[in-house]
């Protein structure tokens, strides 16, 4: 039962966070800094979600295959590779790594 009160808990919450966006005034949603904000943080909280992900296991620092897979995509965008094929580069080192025990 307390899964389903924290599930209407979070819903509920969501909705109010939601609803105080729609009280700010227009005004201060045109200003520059503001602006500035809304387009860099989404990059910033998806990278602190990568970064969480690839070196943490929740409890500790970790360094295993993925950071390979992380490292290999990063070469294959200096490269200028399409996505696609970074995706694939990703894919297949961290496959590559952990078929060879890593």
């Amino acid at each position: 039962m307390s899964v389903w009160i924290a599930i209407g808990v979070t819903a509920v919450g969501c909705y109010l966070v939601k609803y105080l966006g729609l009280l700010v005034p227009a005004g201060a949603l045109e200003k520059p800094l503001v602006k500035r904000l809304a387009a860099l943080l989404p990059v910033a909280l998806l990278a602190a979600l990568t970064a969480q992900e690839t070196f943490s296991d929740g409890h500790q620092l970790l360094f295993d295959a993925k950071v390979a897979g992380v490292g290999a995509a990063v070469v294959a965008l200096l490269l200028r590779a399409p996505f696609l094929l970074v995706v694939a580069v990703a894919v297949a080192v961290t496959a590559g790594v952990r078929a060879l025990g890593g």
